[in-house]
Order: C-alpha cells, then sequence, then structure tokens
C-alpha cells in the first residue's frame, strides 16, 4: 500500500479550514484512507541517520497517509485534497478537458520502427501556461515518482518524462539508436556522455542503478530528439538537463514511453489531470499528437469518461444497506463518480471519470458506495442460514494418502514448486519446447526459472543431497504441478499429483509395482482392464526401455511407472538404480474435482441479468411430495413438528455429516416455514434452503423419513413381511390405528436419537516412584489424587514396597478414553517434581 506524505499545514490550507489529529484520522478513515504516522522531516532523519543528522531538517509536520494501490489519484496533495472537497460535498468534481492549442498546430511527437525492439509506445500532452510554486513543483516531481514505483512497475511498463516545452521545439523523434551513438548532457550533470559512459556512471548511483537493467543488455537504446537534434530524455534511465522544468517552467510537455501503451494512458491522464488545475485555464489539457510507423496517428491525452449502468438493488444487496436508487446515487457522487437515477426501475447511470482507471467492474462501484455511506454505519447482522464447513475434497484426499504411504514405509517430501528448465527438460531426456510449462518472465536465480510439471526432478534433487543416508532410499511427494491450459482464465491450471521412488542397489521396481496396487486399494479401484485399472508397456525417454509402463484407470491414462533410464540417474548425480511413480490423483474425486466458488457480476447486470433473490428462487414449482406423513408425525401438526425439532436438537441434517436428498424430501414436507419456537427445526430449514441450486445434485438418502400418501392396498396374498406391528390386523387400515402407527414411531425415533452414545473407558493402574526412602508418601498420594481432569476417576491405592526401605504407590483410575490419556496423567502427575521420581503405567484394561 503506498504511502503519501504531505505537509499538515499546506493540507489543512488547501481543504479549508484545520483539523485535530484525532478529527484528520476519522476523515480518512471515513473516506477510505489510514493516517498511518504523524512525524516530521527531522524525526525520519534522526530515526533512521541519528540525532547528529537531523540538526538541520525541518520541523514541518507531516502526514503519511496509506492509499490504495488502485488508486492512482490519490497519490499526490492535489488528488487528496481534491477527493476529500468532493467527499465532504464542498465542491463538484471537476470535468477535465482536452483542447486544441490556441495557435498553430499540436505538438507532434514521431515514433520510429527501431522502438519496436525496446520500448514501441509512447503518448504526449502538454500543460499550458502553468504555475508552479515550490509545493507545486515538488508534489509533481514527487508523483513522478509515485506512479514509477506503482502502475509503472518501477519503470518497466512506463517512463515518464517533463520537459520545459520553451527550451525544446518540435516535432519530436523517438527512435532507438546504439549505445555508442547517443550522447548528451543528462539531468544535473555539467558535461555530455555517451549512453554507454551513462551506464557505468549510473551502476553506483542509489536511485538510478535500480533501472539500468531494463535496457544495458539491449542492442539499442531508447532516444528522444527535438527538431534541432537536442536529446530530451532516454528512457527509462535519466532526462536531458537541456529541458529539466523549473519553478519558471509555464508550459511542461509530458511524455510517457512503455512497453504497455494501456498503463502509459493511464499514467498520462494521472499526470494532467493531477495538475491541470494550476493552467491559466483550470482542468484543461492541451493535446498532442504520436505518429507511429506504420502512419496511423493518435492524439492524447483521451481524458475518456464512460457510462456505466447497474442498479441500487444489487449494491443493497452486497453492501448490506436498504437505501433509495436517489440515495445510492448521492453516494457515488461524493466518491467522484457522477451519478443519476435514470428512471428505469432501480437503474443507475454511473460516469466513470479520467482519473478512476481502477474502477473496471461492478464491484469497484459498490465498493465506493459502501465507503461513502460509512463501514461503521452498516448495521451488523446474523447470517440467516447455518452453515457446517467441510475439507476440500482434493486435500482431504491428498491428507488420507499421505498417511497410508507413510504406512507403507515411504518418508513425504516436500520440494519448490519453482524448477530451472533442465530439470523438468534435459535432465529427464526432453526438450523444452515440448513441455507445456508456465516460464517466470524475471527469474531472480536459474533454480526458479519455471513452474514444475512433474515431481520427479524435486524428488531426485532430494535422493542426490541424502545420498550417505542407509539404503533403501524410499521418497514420495503428493503436490501441485502448474500445466497450460487455454481454457482457464489466467492460461494455466494447476493439477495435484502423486510421485514416488525407490532408490537402491537394485532397481526394485517390484516395490513401486506395489506401492501402486496398494494406493489402488485404498482408492477402492479393482486390478481389472475397463473398469478397474491395468498397466501398459510404453516408451517414455525418462525411463529404461522395456521397463516403463503406462497406468489407466477406467480406460484413462493418469500416471506412469518404471525404471528410470541410466542417463537420467547421472544426470542427478545419482549412482545407483531407481525405479519412480507418478500419477495424477485428482481423477479419483469424479466431477468434484473443481468446484466453482462463485460467478460473475456483469457491469450491466441490472438491464441484462435479473438475479432472483433466494425467496423468489424458492418460490420455483418444486415437486412436493403429496403427504405431509413422516416418521416424526403428520408436518402439517404441530406435534409432528415438535418431534422433527427435539430429533434436530444435536444434528445438522437428517442423517450423517452432509446434506443429502433425506434433507430435501423432509423439507418438501413442510410446506411452510417453522415458527420461531422450534429453534432448531428453523436452523435446519433455512440451511437446507440455501441448497436450492445444488439440490438435485445432492447424495440419495440412505433412510425414508417421508411416509407415502396413502398405505398401498394389500393384496388376499398376504406374506409375512406385510404384517402391520404397530397396527390391527384389519386389511384396511383405521384412521385411528393409523394415527397411533405414526405417534408411536415418532416417540421412538425421538426416544433413539436422545439415546446416550457408549463411552469408551479404560481401568489404568499406574506405578508412581518416590526419589528415596525419606520422601513422604502420604503427601505424595495426595498430590497425586489433587489431579483432576474430565473423565478421570480415582480409585483405591496401596504402597508397595520396592527395596532398600524404599516403597512406590500404586494406584488405580478409571478414565475415559477421548478425554484422559495415559501421557496426560504421566505429565500431570510428574510436575510434583518434589515428590515424583517416575509414573509407570502397571496395567492397562478397556471396560
Amino acid at each position: 500500500m503506498p504511502t503519501v506524505g504531505v505537509k499538515r499545514d499546506l493540507l489543512f490550507k488547501a481543504l479549508g479550514r484545520s483539523y485535530t489529529d484525532e478529527e484528520f484520522d476519522e476523515l480518512c478513515f471515513e473516506f477510505g484512507l489510514e493516517l498511518d504516522e504523524i512525524t516530521s522531516e527531522k524525526e525520519i532523519i534522526s530515526k533512521e541517520q541519528g540525532d547528529s543528522k537531523a540538526s538541520g531538517a525541518s520541523d514541518v509536520i507531516l502526514y503519511k497517509i496509506d492509499v490504495p494501490a488502485n488508486r492512482y489519484d490519490l497519490l499526490c496533495l492535489e488528488g487528496v485534497v481534491r477527493g476529500l472537497q468532493v467527499f465532504k460535498n464542498k465542491v463538484e468534481a471537476p470535468r477535465y478537458r482536452r483542447v486544441s492549442p490556441v495557435s498553430g498546430d499540436p505538438q507532434r511527437l514521431i515514433i520510429t520502427k527501431e522502438t519496436a525492439a525496446v520500448r514501441p509506445h509512447a503518448v504526449a500532452a502538454v500543460l499550458r501556461d502553468i504555475t508552479f510554486t515550490q509545493e507545486r513543483y515538488d508534489s509533481f516531481i514527487e508523483l513522478q515518482e509515485k506512479l514509477h514505483q506503482n502502475i509503472c512497475r518501477k519503470r518497466t511498463l512506463v517512463a515518464i518524462g517533463t520537459h520545459d516545452l520553451d527550451t525544446i521545439s518540435g516535432p519530436f523523434t523517438y527512435t532507438a539508436k546504439p549505445p555508442g551513438d547517443i550522447s548528451f548532457k543528462p539531468l544535473n550533470q555539467t558535461k555530455e556522455y555517451t549512453a554507454t559512459q551513462l551506464m557505468s556512471l549510473y551502476k553506483t548511483d542509489s536511485h538510478l542503478r535500480h533501472y539500468l537493467p531494463i535496457i544495458e543488455d539491449k542492442p539499442v537504446y531508447p532516444v528522444i530528439y527535438d527538431s534541432n537534434g537536442v536529446v530530451l530524455s532516454m528512457p527509462p534511465i535519466i532526462n536531458g538537463d537541456h529541458s529539466k522544468i523549473s519553478l519558471k517552467t509555464k508550459n511542461v510537455f509530458i511524455e510517457c514511453t512503455a512497453t504497455d501503451v494501456t498503463k502509459a494512458k493511464i499514467v498520462l491522464d494521472m499526470m494532467v489531470t493531477m495538475f491541470s488545475e494550476y493552467c491559466s485555464q483550470p482542468f484543461t489539457v492541451e493535446e498532442a499528437e504520436v505518429m507511429y510507423p506504420d502512419g496511423k496517428t493518435c492524439t492524447y491525452p483521451e481524458l475518456a469518461y464512460r457510462k456505466e449502468s447497474l442498479s441500487s438493488g444489487f449494491i443493497n444487496r452486497k453492501v448490506g444497506i436498504n437505501e433509495s436508487t436517489e440515495k445510492v446515487a448521492e453516494l457515488l457522487t461524493r466518491m467522484c463518480l457522477l451519478s443519476r437515477p435514470t428512471g428505469v426501475g432501480d437503474e443507475i447511470e454511473v460516469e466513470i471519470p479520467p482519473t478512476r482507471s481502477d474502477v473496471i467492474h461492478a464491484c469497484d462501484i459498490m465498493e465506493d458506495a459502501a465507503i461513502a455511506y460509512g463501514f461503521n454505519n452498516i448495521t451488523r447482522t446474523t447470517p440467516r442460514t447455518y452453515t457446517v464447513a467441510n475439507q476440500f475434497p482434493l486435500n482431504k484426499l491428498t491428507e488420507l494418502l499421505r498417511q497410508d504411504l507413510a504406512a507403507a514405509g515411504f518418508t513425504e517430501a516436500l520440494n519448490f514448486a519453482l524448477c530451472s528448465q533442465e530439470d523438468i527438460a534435459d535432465k529427464l531426456g526432453k526438450k523444452i519446447s515440448e513441455i507445456k510449462a508456465i516460464h517466470i518472465s524475471n527469474p531472480k536465480t536459474a533454480e526458479f526459472q519455471v513452474a514444475r510439471t512433474t515431481l520427479l526432478p524435486g524428488l531426485l534433487k532430494t535422493i542426490a543431497a541424502n545420498r550417505k543416508m542407509p539404503l533403501p532410499l524410499k521418497l514420495f511427494e503428493i503436490s501441485d504441478v502448474v500445466l497450460k491450459d487455454e481454457a482457464k482464465d489466467v492460461g494455466a491450471r494447476n493439477s495435484r499429483r502423486f510421485c514416488a521412488v525407490y532408490y537402491n542397489k537394485s532397481p526394485g521396481f517390484e516395490v513401486i509395482h506395489g506401492l501402486l496396487d496398494r494406493t489402488m486399494q485404498l482408492l477402492e479401484v479393482k486390478p481389472a482392464p475397463g473398469e478397474g485399472y491395468h498397466i501398459q508397456a510404453a516408451d517414455d525417454s525418462t525411463f529404461f526401455p522395456g521397463r516403463c509402463a503406462e497406468i489407466f484407470v477406467h480406460g484413462k491414462s493418469v500416471g506412469c511407472l518404471g525404471v528410470l533410464h541410466p542417463d537420467i540417474i547421472n544426470r542427478f548425480e545419482l549412482t545407483m538404480p531407481c525405479s519412480a511413480l507418478e500419477m495424477d490423483i485428482e481423477p479419483f474425486l469424479g466431477p468434484t474435482a473443481e468446484t466453482l466458488l462463485t460467478h460473475d457480476v456483469p457491469m450491466q447486470e441490472a438491464v441484462k441479468h435479473k438475479f432472483p433473490t433466494l425467496e423468489e428462487s424458492w418460490q420455483a414449482p418444486h415437486s412436493h411430495p403429496a403427504s405431509t406423513k413422516t416418521v416424526f408425525g403428520d408436518m402439517s401438526t404441530q406435534a409432528g413438528l415438535k418431534a422433527l425439532n427435539d430429533f434436530l436438537a444435536d444434528k445438522s441434517y437428517m442423517e450423517g455429516f452432509m446434506a443429502s436428498q433425506a434433507d430435501i424430501t423432509m423439507f418438501d414436507a413442510i410446506h411452510s416455514p417453522p415458527s420461531p419456537a422450534c429453534c432448531h427445526l428453523r436452523r435446519w430449514y433455512n440451511h437446507i434452503k440455501s441448497f436450492q441450486m445444488e439440490r438435485a445434485r445432492l447424495p440419495s438418502a440412505k433412510t425414508q423419513f417421508v411416509l407415502p400418501a396413502t398405505p398401498s392396498a394389500q393384496t388376499n396374498n398376504t406374506s409375512d413381511d406385510d404384517i402391520d406391528l404397530f397396527g390391527s390386523d384389519d386389511e384396511a387400515e383405521s384412521e385411528e390405528a393409523a394415527r397411533i402407527k405414526e405417534q408411536r414411531l415418532a416417540e421412538y425415533a425421538a426416544k433413539k436419537s436422545k439415546k446416550p452414545a457408549l463411552v469408551a473407558k479404560s481401568s489404568i493402574l499406574l506405578d508412581v516412584k518416590p526419589w528415596d526412602d525419606e520422601t513422604d508418601m502420604a503427601k505424595m498420594e495426595e498430590c497425586v489424587r489433587s489431579v483432576s481432569m474430565d473423565g478421570l476417576l480415582w480409585g483405591q491405592s496401596k504402597l508397595v514396597p520396592v527395596g532398600y526401605g524404599i516403597k512406590k504407590l500404586q494406584i488405580g483410575c478409571v478414565v475415559e478414553d477421548d478425554k484422559v490419556g495415559t501421557d496426560m496423567l504421566e505429565e500431570a502427575i510428574t510436575a510434583f517434581e518434589e515428590y515424583v521420581q517416575s509414573v509407570d503405567v502397571a496395567a492397562f484394561n478397556k471396560i
């Protein structure tokens, strides 16, 4: 999060009033900012360099304000003041305009084709007849630096150049030349240097040396000339001294060279909109033309306003408020987003100014409405539904496999997700061009160049680092690999893999094969072609010819296993044979392997997409059962609802630990929401109501809770299975008998639900040994019995001779296994160090 330092007195003067530190802190919070620190230049230098260095520094109070990283319009004093004044309804948001020169043609920047090798894009504009003071000048320079560090990504994407237009003449040429052909006097230097000399000169510069790697290895360097051959700048390193701006500068030519033209437009808009208020015609910017090598001409700055539409209902739902359309429009206008109701339902038309490039989605507008409303003013509410958290299925399967693979004698390893190109290609006998690997654009080291596409290299490098350990070495890893996938939004996807290696004097293929069989057994996949799993001979450059097999599950390839090729072993600096297994475990999860967590909310949500509310969606016709009769009674009566409420007192679902069709059928049997008196039933009802979208995909029920509407007619061939245990023997069951049957079933279900579960207990006999024959045994027993835990009951005790006049305390106890363990008892008793030397378990019996 960027931090903007502003002088307090200058800030208050611009705001038109003074604030206490607490008042301004509160104002910042209301506007979505944070007053991070109140300091001074002298205090900062004193902290960083000592009191001796701070003796002549300024005592002017500085406010350090934390600004959201996407709010480029708040990175300077002018932007902060303008935003706060509009927020407090003191002024209206300014209207920025692009104007043509009063006389003559616009300034022109010509881009040559040579720039395509380094920085192919450029934009430009002119601030005409601007008035600088020292404070304005400092803010102008500081904004450039803030943008360079933020959206410009340390000048790699965009580099800003500002020049005194009265010292140069257009048209300007943006080209690229060999470093030896570029010569000029750089900013704040006294003589000319070639570009090659400048690179050496700035190697030790604490500020500029960070930008040298951007172009130093390029065959040509970018440079901008005016019509007289005067160098304006060599982006992204340094400007020329000839055109530097000063307090006397009246006309500023701004150019931005870039590798990303969209970022360049945003940066140019920020520079001119923040300081155009100091021009003779406030908030106007003189246009400039940029001519590309193909002859296309563009006019900048764009200063584009755009309009978006969304509904106030969308904002109210997302924020958790209930305001009118007019009120929501007012809130957005306070955030410099001029808004008005269109009159079509609750639709609002929002105008996005050029200073708000951070608004790219309806949620960004909603966030501004929440800030203007005030986070502290949003009423805290309890969610209407209760949910039970479940472990992500893929992670749960991973954890289960880890335990059983460790039990099989393999040791787990955890390696880096990034590796070198050599690891996944050359060392495995493959070509990097044929591998769907994600490459890091600016790797810091050769060890982290790509995201791994296989787990095998990491395990082999782990073995190489532990060659001196006793053989055999058996390692496994279950982690993600990253693969290119054009179907994904980010162009890549994660895939959970399982890999195991066996390193010994013999290849041990049978060990790896056995591990595969054990893994399939755990995954409940039978060894059979087609419906189960099988292996089939395959060729792979990583494995020894004739010693490699592909693994098929349900007819689909999921991995391979085999003996590694000797060349592969040598490349990883190993000396003995090695067998390996690698397979994908996601196919064993079925359709739940990847779950969509959310859906996009389009900008035109109010017009094009009418999302039904939860209540509306449940009004859709469902196949309600004809009967409301259940094993708990009739759900149309209070008695039946009460019986179900008692049943759900300690349960989240009708059966098991997740929602199923049993919950859906029972839900459909209840034709109206339960009253608040049935709190457990109402909690369950609201929770199951939230499963509307996926009710058809819930697992099937194991128990029938809802009874048929009418009992099926009995045939003359009555079998033993047709005997009614709860009613009469008559062929036609009377209403009274049916009522008695339902009542008994409800009582049985309620009684069964309240039946206490069996508690596992154990009888333990402990030997408590003293230090010597002088230990007070009575006191020691008193200390032991003082140990109190839930689920612990002390029994009888006696003193047993050990030898040489020493006796030990033998004491019994009964514990609940789930609450008390022998380790807990030993730790608690040995805490009495004055009396107890050690504690041993003499006997342990389940009861």
